[in-house]
This record gives C-alpha cells, structure tokens and sequence, in this order.
C-alpha cells in the first residue's frame, strides 16, 4: 500500500495555472486555517495586561503597524519566497530540511546507512557540490562529531515544539471562537458556559479523527473561504464606516512611535502580537500536499489581503472606541445584526484550524518514528486515497486530554496566547537556522548569503521570542515544559536505537558459521520461510545465532530482512527492495533490504508477505538469467558463485518500472557502484547501466546485450535451468508450508562504569518506554501464531 508515492509521482501534473488554482483552493482548508483564525485573538492577548488602550490611539496604531509588518516579513518574504522554495522532493517541514543537509553532508546519526541509498531516485541534490563556497562550512560541520548532535538535538527541539502547538492551537482557537458568547450573555452565565462548550467541541473534535478527514474534507475548504470572506467584509465595513484613515497606521513610524511610548510594556506585549503568525509554518510543513504555486498562490492574492483588512477593520473600530478596552476582542467590532452568523462561522473556522494542526501533529510523529526519534506507536491510514491521512491512537488521546487540560487550567486568552507564542517562534527560529545551512550547503549560496537570511529573520523571530520569554509564568512555562519532556523521551530512544545497531554490528556472526550450520553438527532445515528482522544491511545478526543455539533448526527458506529508513520522503515502490543471496544458491538464504521514506507508508504483513516472495522469486529468475548469459560481468559472476566468505551483489528487484516492465538493478555490497538492468521478459533484449560512484562527475556507462530466442527451447534442457525451476518450486513450496516472523525480544543495559546519566537513560528510560509502547510485532502487524521472538540482552 503505497499512497505516499502516488503523490510524489503525480508531481508533475501540477504545472498548469488551472491545477496551481485549484489546488490553491484546496490549501485554504489545510493550510491556512489556523493562520486565518489569529484575527480572533490577537489584540485580546496583546492589550491583555501590558499596554492600555488610551484617547490617543498611539497603542491601536502602533500595534497594527507591527502586525502589518510582522505578517509581510515573516509569512511573505521569508517563508512564500525563500523557504517554501528549499523542499525536499516536493516535501516541506522540519525532516525535510534536516534531510536535505543530511544528503549534501555527511551528518546523518541514522545507523546502517548504503552507498546504494545514494541511487534511488528521489535521493537528488538540490546543486552539483561545488568545493569552493560551501568547503569550509560543509567541512568543519562532518569534522565535529559534536555539531552532528547539536544539529539533530535543533531538529527535535522544533519538533517537539510543533507538537506543543498542537496541543495548544485546538485549545485557544476554539476558546477565541467560543468566547463570543460573552457579548449575548451575562458575566455569571458567561464564566459558566464557555469552558464547557469548548470542551465538548475539543472532545468531538478529537473523537472523530479516526474517521479520517478525508471525510468531511470537502467542507474545510469552503469554511475557510467563508471565514476570509467574511473578516474581509467586516474589515472594509469598519475601515469605511469608523475611520477611513486607518491605513496611515501602517508606516513603520508608528512602531518606533508605539514603543517609544510604551517602553518595557510595549516589548512585553510583542508576546501577544507574534499570534498574527501563527500557522505560518504549515504552508511549509504541508507542502507535500500540493505545490509551491498553489500556496504562494493562496496566500499572496487572498490569505494575506483578507488577514491585512480584518486587523485593520478592528484597529478602526477601536480607535474610536475607547471605552471598550477591557472587551477588546474580535467580536466588538461585529455588527450586533450579523454577530450570531459570524460566531457560527468562526466557531467552524477554529475547528478546521485545529483540524489541521492535529493532522500535522500525527505527521510529523509518524516521521520522527521513521527517523527512530520516537517510539513505537500504532499508525492507522484512513484513507486509501488521499495522501498523508493517518492516524495514531495514543497520540489523539494524549493530545485531547492535554487540550482539555489547558483549557480548563488557563481559563484565559492571555495564558494561552503566551503559550502558544513560545512555541511558535521557537520553531520559527529552527527553521531560520536550518534554512541557512540549506542556503550554504545545498544551493551553494555564498555564507554572507546565510548569514544575512539569518540575521535579518532571527534577529525579528530573536525579538518576539524574547517578549515571549518574558511571559514565563504567564504561560509560556507549558511549551517549554513539554518540549523538555518530549525531546528527553526522542534522544533517548534514538541514543539507545544507535547503540543497540553499534552491538549488532559488533556481534554479528561470519557467513561461514551459516554455512556450516548442518546435519554434522545436529541442525535441521525445517519447511516453510523463516523472515529474520535484523537492522543489519550485511553480515548474519547475533539474534539469529542465539535462535539456532537453543532451537538447532532453521527454515529451508531464509530470508534476513532489514526494514530501514532513507532520508528522502519517498521511495519509490520500484526501488524499494534490495534483494542478493546469502551464500551459494544450494543454501536457499537471502537478504533483503526494505527501504523507506520518511513519509512513506510501511505495507501491511499481509501484502509485505506477498510482495517480498515475489521480488524473491523475480531475483531467483535474474539471477540465474544473468549467470547464464554472457555479460559484461561475466568473469565477475564466476568469481562469485566460488565464494563462500563474501555475500553476493544485492540487486534492486521492482514492482514496477517506469517503461511498464519490471525493474532490476545491481548494488555491489563492497564496491561504491551499482547497476541497473531492465527487461520485460527473459529472452527479451536488455539494457545495463552502469554508474560509477555518485555524487559529482557521476558517469553512466549502456551497454547493450541481446539474447536470442531460438535458443530458449534449448535452454530448457540445461542444468542450468533445470536448478532454476527447483530453487522456484522450493520457494512456492516455502511459502505453502507457512511463514515465520523471528523477531528479537531485547533487554538493553548499560555497561558497567558508565555514567549515572546514562545508566538512568537505558536502564530506566530506554527499557520503560520499550516495555509500555508497541513492540516490533506490533508495528509490523504480525500475527501471533506466526511470530518466534528470541530473547536478547544488549550491553550498550
């Protein structure tokens, strides 16, 4: 089940104007429903302690002008005309631009990583690599080892804080929208409905995700047209009818203006106005759902005018009236004629900003569990169709309890707005950082380049966060609180996954111990296929010499199968297998590598089961075709079917291949190249590719071999055939007889004399969240009755 791809693979179809427009439409509700609801509690939070509303209107003014500068900088020029441009195959976010440095440098803390990962298709660079302008940088960033870390401990401080934000984005948007209640009721009925209304609409909204959006998506769209129709409408009415005047405000005199009056308040109350921003980041984070011109499309011509005409219309409104400061909200600037419509609306428009913020809070989990920067949790794809719709159980009722929590606990728009602040600009601030390596590193733009995207930006995003900082108490404890905690559960896990692929490295057993194995020493080869799961690319796994040592039988199928991760968004169904034998052809064992994206969707065991016999059979088919043609790698194979203390190539096997035949290619497992061969059937003719190491200056070598087919009659009288045909009915014999899962059960322990920190974190962390979160089979979808886990300590 390969959704993902189909989405990378439809690409190219979104080159028309006419698809950019409608895919433009279809961001509204995906993209820009949170950012389009920040009207609603924007100038609460900011006038909410630190500044006052005075006669003068120098506070209104100078507060609007920020907002207005602050959208046009930070929304518009840094993320619709830089960032959005530096995706990674289509693909936007956090991972994305931690996977693009990871490609053109050599950072990545993911263990078992392959020359031939370098081949698949999506795994391109952004520029050839050039030694001049990115040398320096480029260079000292692979010689510290310690800046490998740091640079992953920044990536996960902003995931962790994206998934703050999903906790509290639910909580204050439909709180804001809710809160209109408090113009048509009195102040002890107000106080007493408010907060249990949006806890039922909190709870609804959580309980319906495992329906899937795609259900009700339809609608997201149109509500938030609405929604920006309607602030826009009112915007103009009240510019028009209470101060036309109003757009003077928007000269950045009156932001010097605002804080030369206002001072320490003034900077303070920053923490309110960054909200104008929140939801910024999702049109980076999900633009895998649709293309660079549909959102630069969306928000330049409708997003951004819609949001600059409703802070307007509410600063008109304002300045003249100034008896209201203790009720400035959005909605006293409502017309009392249309004020239960609009409640409706933005009740509506909360929910589908929450919607999306949930969604991208699923996403981004499922990508750092790809990453192994998050433990195991079960995902559920909703939808067969549309890309990216998952679901993760634990994480909706944790989100939804917290939600409920924070809302309750605060009780305010201000408390809220301070947490929520926080969150936001810390991920902004990760984003800025990262986004200058890509500038030096992938578009080999000169460092001062970098250097002045990361001034200019950091220093706006460093002065917000400040404001924010300062709200400590207020509030923005919470975010910081639970990035702490998050990010100390991720490192851990990743630590310890690191260290346990170091131990199977360490201990892993030679190729002759297998082939030893036999009758002479009391091993039997039992029927059917044993699939042993290793994170091992090469070599045989300690868990399986521990499983032969106590039970002296093994299947008469092997297969040693390492799921792993890329870092590219997709792989390509084609590429994703990497198939070779594990000793000669008699033997009946084998590898194969199972290569994911990390936004791909991993295969039910059922379809895996399926699929994987059939890539086995299709490499049985190659393999033999090739030893028995004449090849350019004819002396190469006879060397090979003489070993015995090396393993074969690995071959690419594909499901499908971009001319409509199947597709092959070879990986060397010791040699930095690779090849890949395409035919539809075997007595068809062929083409190999041969590709010299990858990376700059990457030559490809056709050669052209034809196989004639008089001669395939003839062939069928050869042994070499003969053993074709009996390796195949062994294999369908296999797979009738049933299928084993052998998968290791460990235990992970510290060495002794190691640190306190570290025995605390695998001894205690590592081993707690092990035994309470999905354990591997789980993950996999094995059944019971066919899983045999092997008990393993791992001394780390």
């Amino acid at each position: 089940m390969d959704l993902e791809y189909g989405k990378f693979s439809d690409a190219s179809k979104k080159g028309s104007w006419k698809k950019a427009l409608l895919f433009a439409y279809q961001s509204l509700g995906v993209v820009y429903g949170d950012l389009s609801t920040s009207p609603l509690y924007v100038y609460k939070s900011t006038f909410a302690e630190d500044i006052q509303h005075s006669e003068s209107n120098e506070e209104i003014f100078g507060v609007l002008s920020f907002v207005f500068w602050t959208l046009t900088l930070v929304p518009l020029f840094k993320y619709v005309f830089v960032v959005l441009r530096a995706d990674d195959n289509g693909e936007g976010g956090t991972f994305a631009l931690y996977s693009l440095i990871c490609r053109h440098a050599n950072v990545s803390l993911l263990p078992n990583r392959q020359v031939a990962d370098e081949a698949v298709s999506t795994y391109k660079l952004e520029h050839p690599p050039e030694k001049r302008s990115s040398s320096r940088v480029k260079v000292y960033l692979e010689k510290h080892k310690v800046l490998h870390t740091a640079l992953l401990i920044l990536v996960l401080l902003g995931t962790c804080m994206v998934i703050g934000d999903g906790v509290l984005t639910p909580a204050i948007s439909v709180f804001s929208a809710v809160s209109g209640l408090e113009l048509s009721m009195s102040k002890e009925h107000h106080q007493y409905a408010v907060i249990p209304i949006t806890c039922f609409i909190l709870v609804c909204l959580f309980a319906l995700q495992h329906y899937g959006t795609h259900r009700v998506g339809f609608l997201f769209a149109p509500i938030v047209l609405t929604w920006l129709l309607c602030i826009s409408a009112l915007g103009l009415y009240n510019m028009i009818h209470w101060n036309p005047h109003v757009y003077q405000a928007l000269s950045p005199y009156y932001m010097f203006k605002f804080l030369k009056k206002t001072k320490k308040g003034g900077w303070m109350s920053l923490g309110g106005i960054l909200l104008c921003i929140t939801g910024s980041e999702a049109m980076f984070a999900d633009l895998g759902h649709f293309s660079y011109a549909a959102i630069q499309t969306a928000f330049t011509f409708l997003v951004y005018p819609a949001l600059i005409l409703a802070y307007m219309g509410q600063a008109a409104y304002l300045s003249q009236h100034h008896h209201t400061s203790y009720h400035i909200s959005f909605y006293v600037s409502v017309p009392d004629s249309v004020r239960w419509p609009v409640l409706v609306i933005a009740i509506l428009a909360s929910v589908v900003g929450s919607q999306a913020i949930i969604s991208g809070t699923f996403s981004i989990i499922n990508q750092s569990q790809s990453l192994s920067c998050f433990p195991r949790v079960k995902v559920i794809h909703t939808s067969d169709k549309i890309h990216g719709q998952i679901y993760i159980p634990e994480i909706n009722w944790v989100l939804m309890i917290l939600c409920i929590t924070v809302t309750i606990g605060f009780r305010d728009t201000k408390h809220m707005g301070n947490a929520s602040g926080l969150a936001v600009m810390t991920v902004m601030l990760v984003t800025t950082c990262l986004m200058s390596l890509v500038i030096i590193l992938c578009w080999n733009k000169p460092p001062a380049v970098a250097l002045s995207f990361l001034l200019f930006f950091g220093s706006i995003e460093l002065l917000y966060f400040s404001a924010s900082l300062t709200k400590f108490t207020e509030g923005a404890w919470l975010p910081i609180l639970l990035a702490l905690f998050l990010m100390t559960i991720m490192f851990v896990w990743h630590y310890a996954t690191i260290k346990k692929y170091e131990f199977d490295l360490h201990n892993k057993v030679s190729l002759e111990w297998l082939l030893a194995l036999g009758p002479s020493l009391g091993v039997a080869r039992t029927p059917g296929i044993g699939l042993v799961f290793t994170d091992l690319t090469s070599g045989i796994p300690a868990n399986f010499s521990r499983f032969v040592t106590n039970l002296p039988a093994y299947h008469h199928i092997l297969v040693f199968v390492c799921v792993k991760s890329v870092p590219v968004p997709f792989v390509p169904p084609a590429e994703r297998y990497l198939v070779g034998r594990v000793g000669p052809a008699a033997h009946r064992s084998y590898r194969c590598i199972v290569r994911y994206g990390y936004r791909d969707v991993h295969q039910d065991i059922d379809s895996f089961e399926t699929e994987l016999v059939a890539r086995l059979a299709d490499f049985i088919r190659y393999d033999w075709h090739r030893t028995q043609h004449t090849s350019p790698y004819a002396e190469d194979d006879a060397s090979h079917s003489n070993e015995s203390s090396s393993e074969r190539r690995l071959a690419v096997i594909g499901t499908v291949a971009f001319s409509g035949t199947r597709g092959y290619g070879i990986e060397e497992s010791v040699e930095p190249a690779s090849v890949s061969i395409g035919f539809s059937t075997v007595e068809s003719v062929t083409d190999v590719i041969e590709m010299q190491a990858m990376g700059a200056g990457a030559v490809e070598r056709r050669v052209r071999f034809a196989i004639d087919d008089d001669d395939s009659e003839s062939d069928v009288q050869t042994k070499m055939y003969v053993q074709l045909e009996e390796e195949l009915r062994d294999l369908m014999t296999a797979q009738e007889a049933g299928t084993a899962f052998i998968l290791g059960h460990t235990h992970v322990e510290a060495k002794q004399g190691s640190s306190i920190l570290k025995r605390l974190a695998i001894n205690f962390g590592y081993n707690f969240l092990r035994r309470n979160c999905r354990g591997p089979d789980v993950a996999l979808k094995v059944p019971p009755a066919s899983l045999l886990e092997v008990g393993m300590v791992y001394v780390v």
